[in-house]
């Protein structure tokens, strides 16, 4: 019986570092921190620990790895939501993506914005990768812009009170604070008020006054 390193080496090497971030997430959720090393992790898929610092060059490498991967698939969640003729609801689709995101992979989550691994800070590179991930939201805040549905303003700063938003409500869910009966209404609310303080229809009323 093959070990999860030689399946995934029969796929190739995007497979393997596929597979060693999925047992190295895995072993953060299960036992914490303090399980994340690379003898660990070797142990676990069934390779030398040799693989692990010549792909990733040491535990910071792998922590770097773990932090980029959660943004990258947060980026393909973002880009999977279907385009809309009305921009504002593809606004508010992207934004229950990133919430049904949060939801699913809660681990990366973590790693991402809540210093899961002791120690660790993002490399520059990490960083831009972590910006890029937010590009479609930025343009579907541009898009409101250029329709006429939001007010003229800075679509990258729009975008980020966002997901200042988002995340909070998020991670006040992921915590616990908010019930899972009540987490969607409220999230929902949020968005949705916050929505509409950027509305172009707003200004106009106080022109009008």
């Amino acid at each position: 019986m093959n070990t999860p390193y030689q399946d995934a080496q029969c796929v190739g090497q995007a497979a393997v570092r596929t597979t060693i971030l999925g047992h190295a997430i895995d072993l953060l959720v299960t036992e914490g921190p303090a399980a994340l090393t690379m003898r660990r992790i070797a142990t676990r898929i069934g390779a030398s620990t040799k693989v692990l610092y010549t792909m990733f060059g040491g535990k910071e490498g792998l922590a770097d790895a773990l932090y980029r991967e959660g943004f990258a698939r947060l980026r393909r969640a973002q880009q999977h939501v279907r385009g809309s003729d009305n921009p504002l609801a593809h606004l508010n689709d992207l934004a229950a993506a990133y919430r049904a995101h949060a939801l699913a992979e809660p681990a990366y989550y973590r790693v991402m914005f809540e210093q899961a691994i002791p120690g660790y800070r993002p490399s520059v590179e990490a960083l831009k990768a972590a910006e890029n991930a937010f590009d479609t939201s930025v343009a579907a805040v541009q898009a409101c812009i250029d329709s006429g549905v939001f007010r003229t303003g800075d679509a990258y700063e729009i975008s980020k009170l966002f997901w200042a938003a988002a995340h909070g409500a998020v991670s006040l869910e992921i915590a616990g604070h908010f019930p899972p009966e009540t987490a969607a209404r409220r999230y929902d609310a949020l968005m949705t008020a916050l929505g509409q303080t950027f509305l172009a229809e707003q200004e106009q009323g106080k022109d009008k006054d």
